[in-house]
Order: C-alpha cells, then sequence, then structure tokens
C-alpha cells in the first residue's frame, strides 16, 4: 500500500511538469519501478532523477521515460523496437501499451537482469536480444515505432529500413553542443524530423560487452 502510495505520487508529480495522456499515466501506475532500481538506490525509486546501475549505466529518470513513451504517438501501435534495454524499464512501460516490444542490449549483465524482472513481473509480450542495437532486429521488422535510447550523432540508416512505412522513430541526436530529442516520421522513402526538446542520455557504442 505504501509503495502504491509513493508511485501515485510521483505520477502525478510527472503529470504536473508535463501532463500525461490517460494511456501513458496508467502505464506508469502499472509497472513498479521500484523493481527496476539497484538495491543500493531503492528508497530512491519514486523521486524523478535518472539514478546510477552497473556497468557505468544509468536508469532514466521517470519523467524522461513518459516523455519518450508519449512523444512516440503509441495510440492503436502493435509493435516497438527499443535500442537500449538498460533496466528495463522504458521496455516495461512500453509494454503496457503495445502488443509487443522488441528490445535490445550490448551489455549481457544488464540484458540479463532485465530478462528476470520481466519474468519475475510476469512481462511476456518482451522480446530480448542481445546484440549491438544500432543495427537493429531484422527479423521482425517493420517496426511501427523504434525508440532508440542513446545519444548519437546521426540514427543508423538500418534502423529507418527496419520502420515501418508511416511509422515513428525517436532518438536523443547530438546538435550544436547539445542533446535534442528528435522524432523523425517515414512516409514513403522520405525521412523527415522534428526536435522535440533537450535531454541528457548516455552516449551509443559500438559492439557488444559481456
Amino acid at each position: 500500500m505504501v509503495k502504491r502510495m509513493h508511485l501515485q505520487k510521483m505520477v502525478e508529480e510527472i503529470d504536473k511538469r508535463f501532463p500525461l495522456e490517460p494511456h501513458v499515466r496508467d502505464a506508469l501506475l502499472a509497472v513498479d519501478r521500484e523493481a527496476f532500481v539497484p538495491a543500493g538506490f531503492r528508497h530512491l525509486s519514486y523521486t524523478l532523477d535518472a539514478l546510477p546501475m552497473q556497468e557505468q549505466q544509468w536508469i532514466s529518470s521517470p519523467l524522461t521515460v513518459a516523455k519518450m513513451t508519449q512523444h512516440l504517438e503509441l495510440d492503436g501501435v502493435d509493435s516497438v523496437l527499443e535500442i537500449g534495454c538498460g533496466s528495463g524499464y522504458q521496455a516495461a512501460i512500453l509494454s503496457q501499451i503495445v502488443r509487443r516490444v522488441f528490445t535490445i542490449e550490448r551489455i549481457e549483465p544488464l540484458l540479463r537482469e532485465a530478462r528476470e524482472r520481466f519474468r519475475s513481473l510476469g512481462m511476456s509480450n518482451i522480446f530480448t536480444r542481445y546484440d549491438d542495437g544500432q543495427r537493429g532486429w531484422k527479423e521482425y521488422a517493420p517496426y511501427e515505432r523504434i525508440l532508440f535510447s542513446a545519444t548519437a550523432d546521426e540514427v543508423p540508416p538500418v534502423l529507418f529500413e527496419q520502420l515501418a512505412d508511416g511509422g515513428i522513430l525517436l532518438a536523443p541526436v547530438n546538435e550544436g553542443g547539445l542533446q535534442i530529442i528528435t522524432r523523425y516520421y517515414k512516409r514513403g522513402d522520405s525521412i523527415t524530423s522534428e526536435a522535440i526538446e533537450p535531454c541528457l542520455f548516455v552516449p551509443v557504442l559500438d559492439g557488444t560487452r559481456h
């Protein structure tokens, strides 16, 4: 009950700063954030801070996760590909809204832990892959939405190839010394983009790590 109250307060705080659509609010309320936070930081689970985790990585602020989720425009969407699983929290939120979430992680210990969280929470619609996410996941393409959860100078072209016609790709992109959340739209052979707002993500890295 106490945990539920903390979760509700967290979502209320997010809603004050970034008005939430009902389906995003419901998804945030449905996922226990504490389950994704390292033990030493559990007391900070429901703050709006990004928190450190193993392998020099970070679990994104729930405010950032809410924004990325809402910016994806998920109403009626069936499948999402996430590049950069991390703790698994973002994928868990997406799994409450869409039928299938495909998520890739390049650091094997992180992916092992995320898989265990998904299993223990009964999240059976999340499919995971250990790989360099910059290659995408061709077998299940095309995806209606792609979320790139690390900052890059540019989005790898192969990801646009795996994006469905009419789809949206959301990525933090380096631009003029800032990281900018950028939304790309695919219409036939045309890719258009719009800058949304500054952000802070870990940089994309090549290859995989055991």
